[in-house]
């Protein structure tokens, strides 16, 4: 597949952020508001959500940037993301929505991964965030972003999303669930990742 290497984003651009995730969708649009970009999620264009067959981050974001962007004839971006658990052997890794059952219980997620590390085992984990950005043409480009620390239980704070309450960064006492959500941005995945695509992909002009 054709790598992004022509299109940029510019202020004022219009951008399908391919998610059904309330959270991330804000969390995604918050980092390009400063930019002048406007984004509109995936389910208010009522596009569906395509099925992620992909091996890894990378492969299930660009299935779902290339898809929102050809249904929407706009730039698409999409995020892949999860927690990886190093005593787990990365686990839930892709699968961490899966860990939550048909629902998505981010409560039952958690207790599975409490109940899968063994007592006395090391609690390293770290969140990795694949973000694709396509265009209505098919080219993408993928951008990698990783934040490292330690599973804390039982679960702190309500703040945040997924897997947020149990994963305390490495240099700090609160798990993301009970950051300020401005200081979560600045440390997270998401962001490490954002901050590359930015160097690459915008153009102020």
């Amino acid at each position: 597949m054709p790598e992004l290497r022509t299109q940029k984003l510019k202020r004022g651009a219009r951008l399908v952020i391919a998610s059904h995730n309330e959270g991330k969708v804000w969390e995604l649009a918050s980092l390009f508001a400063p930019f002048g970009i406007d984004c509109v999620s995936a389910a208010s264009l009522g596009l569906p959500e395509p099925e992620e067959t992909g091996e890894s981050f990378a492969d299930n974001a660009r299935l779902k940037a290339v898809a929102a962007a050809q249904g929407s004839g706009l730039p698409a971006l999409a995020d892949d993301s999860g927690l990886e658990v190093e005593a787990l052997g990365g686990a839930p890794g892709i699968h961490s929505a899966r860990w939550g059952g048909p629902n998505k219980d981010f409560g039952l997620a958690m207790a599975r991964v409490n109940q899968a590390l063994a007592e006395g085992s090391d609690g390293r984990a770290n969140f990795t965030c694949a973000l694709a950005l396509a265009s209505p043409g098919g080219e993408v480009e993928i951008f990698e972003g990783k934040v490292f620390g330690t599973i804390t239980w039982p679960p702190r704070g309500s703040r945040g999303f997924g897997y947020d309450p149990i994963f305390v960064p490495d240099g700090y006492d609160e798990t993301f669930g009970e950051m300020e959500p401005d200081l979560k941005n600045r440390l997270s995945h998401r962001m490490r990742a954002f901050e590359k695509l930015m160097r690459t992909a915008y153009q102020d002009d």
